[in-house]
């Protein structure tokens, strides 16, 4: 299955949400109404694409329609994938070496099988890395992502339930050093009962890496799961809020049918997605184009 065929089938359940509802508009409105702009409007809110970003999207859509003169609405369905297209953006993480890459994400939202994906893809382009098993608190965490180390072929640096992270990262940070490890990949506790610990932990980990590894490039990537919906938005923003956040995880995409999500979180936070979860298997995440993000909904 080549690489748009398997984002599309992972987007399925998106795609007759949306896609279907988009189908009938067009069949019920031939031209370019008041109503027609309504419903579309209410469609994009379905699909969690927020009401400022649905609003907003419709009322450019509306505005391209009467300065380039659009005559009905099978060419407006054209226009709305291109307006939504330039909203999302698609700005691939640029890969240097040696990095270090801090993943954040409450507990159940996909961090742990995405690190393992990540791991394994960013092996197929050729890069080594080490998975580092930074969330000391949640119980079993290591143990899990050692299970996904395994399968993505990567040696994995770990101590103890409840040891301090940063000590667990200083032990990373070396094993990269020493190994001469393109990528560092570390797991960081995702608590949101209490930003200010949160904070202060992830500085912790910030300053070891800056100490340590001052050659490296820091990045930290946020997971966030897809069938949350607007509660996604909202765990973005906290993270956002208290965190230097670079970009996105977006997973369980294939388990929604409201995939709009990424256009909100892109256009009311400006925060990149950079991988999608379109799937279960360990070659399941991809990185994000917004092209064929769109043009496998529609």
């Amino acid at each position: 299955m080549g690489l748009f065929d398997r984002i599309r089938k992972g987007l399925s359940r998106t795609r007759e949400n949306v896609g279907a509802r988009m189908d009938e508009l067009v069949e019920l409105h031939e031209d370019l109404t008041d109503e027609f702009y309504e419903d579309l409007t209410d469609v994009l809110i379905m699909a969690d694409v927020g009401v400022k970003t649905a609003e907003f999207a419709v009322g450019r859509l509306r505005e391209r329609c009467e300065a380039e003169k659009i005559p009905n609405t099978q060419k407006a369905r054209q226009v709305l994938k291109d307006i939504l297209v330039e909203l999302m953006g698609s700005e691939p993480m640029k890969l240097t070496s040696p990095m270090v890459l801090l993943v954040i994400g409450v507990n159940g939202v996909g961090k742990t099988t995405s690190i393992g994906k990540l791991a394994a893809r960013l092996r197929t382009v050729g890069r080594s890395v080490i998975i580092c098993a930074g969330d000391t608190f949640r119980a079993a965490a290591a143990d899990q992502l050692t299970v996904w180390a395994e399968r993505a072929g990567v040696p994995i640096v770990k101590q103890a339930e409840g040891a301090d992270p940063a000590a667990v990262v200083f032990d990373g940070v070396q094993a990269a050093k020493s190994r001469f490890a393109d990528v560092l990949i570390v797991d960081t506790a995702g608590r949101l009962h209490n930003k200010a610990h949160l904070m202060e932990e992830l500085k912790k980990i910030s300053r070891v890496v800056s100490r340590e590894y001052p050659e490296a490039t820091v990045k930290a990537l946020l997971v966030l799961d897809a069938t949350t919906g607007q509660n996604g938005l909202a765990q973005a923003q906290v993270f956002r809020d208290v965190a230097n956040i670079d970009g996105l995880i977006l997973t369980k995409l294939d388990g929604t049918a409201k995939g709009g999500i990424a256009v909100a979180i892109r256009q009311e936070l400006g925060l990149p997605v950079r991988y999608i979860g379109v799937g279960e298997q360990i070659d399941d995440l991809q990185p994000f184009n917004a092209r064929e993000f769109i043009d496998a909904i529609f």
